[in-house]
């Protein structure tokens, strides 16, 4: 295999980059295998408190003990994503004894769900949220109990959360368990079509709920490709779950026999067993770069220009916006799935889903084929197509077909674009990343009169008293990690399509994020430095001509730069309370830029690092 050049070349920067943080990273995890706490070294106290649950008259249910699978699950029956997980604990302690072992809940951590936080307060605990997700997860692993690990989430922070924490204790070999997404319902583009005509008054909130709840109705993940499937990519294009897992219907045979097979894989990958395979091998410089080459090829969320350089860092390794870039200038967009096209998740995975996506990069020499993953025949495993044994049971594996719709999925030689759709934008007004795998090329580059807001309900008061009507860059800002913890500000999507469809230039600039449901509006999001650290956004005027453009890679306030440079910065307003908000402050005082993770766990774990160097003992 001749791996492509820019690929080589990224990986290169990368690993020497990270060469000191990984080797360092490497040695905390070899310190935690020898050292750290373990069920050998466990008391007998110790151990008696760890078993009592299973009762004094059924012993033998905690033995074997020396192959016995930790869950992190993150299960609620509020969260859609999240509900079938209710009864997989009791499913996977029965497959681990088929498979000779034992398996116990280590831990819960928090699942929220973004789509009912949309434009709420409660949002603004999102991102640090997955934070919270990776200490809980070092919590329930803490106790020295496992020697493998399932991890049960699926949604926006709750995967990055989830491999934060475990990568902590990545002595340990883990395997993400999905549930699937739900079944299909209302059309994608049917649903947004109710919420403008919403925006524009031509139909009521009866209408709107109908709607939504035509949309999302049942158990499983959302069925658009937003953050969560996303997530659900990355994790299965780096080699951390069952080979065509990601995307099976959850509460079906397929579903409950792929569970069980991931148990007994589980099981034989076991820390000192004869075929180990722990996380902190498994994800290095090579997997990430697979990872953003996935999100890239697949149009995924722009959440994962966050999630995996926070994934990344926890791993040791330094992966930056400027990499992302470079990759999407090589690696050509072969699907399109809502947002970016009309079909779901669902049809992506009729029609060859993740194994003909992984077929298609391997044979165009656009993926690292020498990782180290779960499944025993590395990525080559990744290509084949799951299905259900004759009796029901079992998973069996076929080689992968070329894409059944051209449509939803192509070939590399006939891509929808030539480039991943995730660009590096860099001007006067800092840097950003902005997703152009959905947007018309005649709106690649918008210049138009800024109108500045802090708050996107000020945006949509704006429109609705007919202030927007005409070509506007909407700046939002104050909505960074430090300022409010960076929520998603997704209510602005409808208005902005709105006035861009009566043929207005449009585009929106923020500090804020947008997420995997950011469609047709040209967006320049995650702006470093954000205005609550004096970035120059805080710059920005009413009237100021700003010029978006995707072509050149600039965002930019087309103004004199003398008198730019003395410009002060607008004052940040007083932090909000209530909501729980306060709690977080701390995590908003401290934290790594967008670009750099989001993460305030990491900010401190790395200083702690950098202080013990390579003395770790």
């Amino acid at each position: 295999m001749s791996l492509n050049s820019v690929v080589e070349s990224v990986t290169a920067r990368v690993i020497e980059r990270s060469k000191v943080s990984r080797r360092r990273y490497l040695a905390l995890m070899e310190r935690n295998r020898e050292k750290g706490v373990s069920r050998p070294r466990l008391a007998c106290g110790n151990l008696a408190h760890a078993i009592a649950a299973a009762g004094a008259d059924k012993p033998d249910l905690m033995r074997p003990l020396d192959k016995n699978i930790g869950m992190i699950t993150t299960y609620n029956d509020m969260l859609s994503a999240h509900q079938p997980y209710g009864h997989y604990p009791d499913q996977i302690k029965l497959f681990a004894r088929e498979a000779g072992a034992t398996a116990q809940v280590a831990g819960g951590a928090p699942a929220m769900c973004d789509g009912v936080t949309q434009g709420q307060e409660g949002m603004e605990l999102s991102l640090f949220s997955r934070d919270v997700i990776a200490m809980s997860t070092a919590v329930g692993l803490s106790h020295g109990m496992f020697n493998s690990v399932a991890l049960l989430g699926v949604c926006d922070k709750i995967v990055p959360g989830l491999l934060m924490g475990a990568l902590r204790f990545g002595h340990l070999p883990t395997m993400l368990i999905p549930a699937g997404p739900m079944t299909s319902g209302l059309p994608n583009k049917e649903k947004l079509k109710i919420r403008q005509l919403f925006v524009e008054g031509k139909v009521g909130k009866e209408k709107l709920m109908e709607a939504e709840n035509a949309s999302y109705h049942g158990p499983g993940t959302c069925t658009f490709y937003g953050t969560a499937n996303t997530n659900q990519m990355i994790v299965e294009i780096m080699g951390l779950m069952m080979p065509d897992s990601a995307f099976i219907p959850t509460n079906t045979p397929l579903r409950q026999a792929m569970t069980r097979a991931s148990i007994h894989r589980l099981a034989e990958i076991s820390i000192n067993g004869d075929d180990e395979r722990s996380l902190a091998k498994c994800v290095d410089e090579k997997a990430i770069v697979n990872a953003a080459i996935g999100l890239l090829a697949t149009g995924g969320s722009t959440n994962l220009t966050i999630h995996l350089p926070a994934i990344a860092r926890a791993a040791g390794i330094v992966f930056d916006w400027e990499d992302f870039s470079r990759l999407s200038a090589e690696v050509p967009l072969i699907t399109h799935v809502y947002p970016n096209g009309s079909e779901d998740v669902n049809a992506f995975n009729r029609v060859g889903g993740m194994p003909t996506v992984i077929s298609e990069l391997i044979d165009a020499d656009l993926l690292h084929t020498d990782i180290l993953t779960i499944s025993r025949g590395g990525m080559k495993d990744y290509t084949q197509r799951a299905s259900l044994s004759e009796d029901g049971k079992s998973v069996v594996y076929n080689p992968s077909k070329p894409s059944s719709d051209p449509n939803i999925l192509r070939g590399i030689k006939e891509p929808f674009s030539s480039d991943g759709g995730i660009k590096l934008l860099e001007g006067n007004i800092g840097r950003a990343i902005y997703k152009s795998s959905a947007i018309k090329e005649k709106h690649l580059t918008v210049e138009a009169p800024a109108r500045v807001f802090i708050d996107q309900k000020d945006v949509a008061t704006a429109y609705q008293n007919g202030e927007l009507e005409r070509d506007v860059v909407v700046v939002v800002r104050f909505q960074g990690p430090e300022a409010n913890g960076m929520p998603e500000l997704h209510k602005l999507t409808p208005a902005l399509g709105v006035l861009q469809d009566r043929g207005f230039n449009v585009a929106l600039i923020t500090d804020g994020r947008m997420s995997g449901a950011s469609g047709k509006v040209p967006a320049a999001v995650h702006v470093v430095p954000e205005a609550q650290d004096g970035g120059p956004i805080a710059k920005i005027k009413d009237g100021d001509i700003v010029r978006v453009c995707a072509v050149t890679g600039r965002i930019e306030v087309l103004a004199d730069p003398h008198e730019w440079e003395a410009r002060k910065p607008a004052q940040p307003p007083l932090p909000a309370l209530g909501t729980g908000r306060e709690m977080f402050a701390l995590m908003r005082s401290v934290h790594l830029s967008a670009e750099r993770g989001a993460s305030a766990m990491i900010e401190l774990m790395e200083k702690d690092l950098d202080a013990v160097g390579d003395n770790i003992q």
